[in-house]
């Protein structure tokens, strides 16, 4: 008979959550109880993804400034 091992428990955390705490990752403001919190809940795909999107609306929000200001 095979040995049965536990898997982990899923990560269970909300979309409005891992933009949350990308955006405050952004900032470079944290609490360490909330990142020791978040670090249990959120799925670290969701994370990159999440990371991804905002680094690429942050870029085109700049490119976007950067030729509205030199019209």
């Amino acid at each position: 008979m095979s040995a049965h091992t536990p898997s982990a428990p899923p990560r269970r955390g909300s979309l409005l959550r891992t933009i949350k705490a990308v955006a405050w990752s952004f900032v470079g403001i944290r609490k360490n109880s909330e990142y020791q919190e978040d670090l249990g809940k959120l799925n670290p795909l969701h994370i990159i993804v999440v990371a991804l999107a905002g680094v690429a609306l942050f870029v085109g929000g700049l490119i976007a400034l950067v030729n509205w200001v030199a019209k």
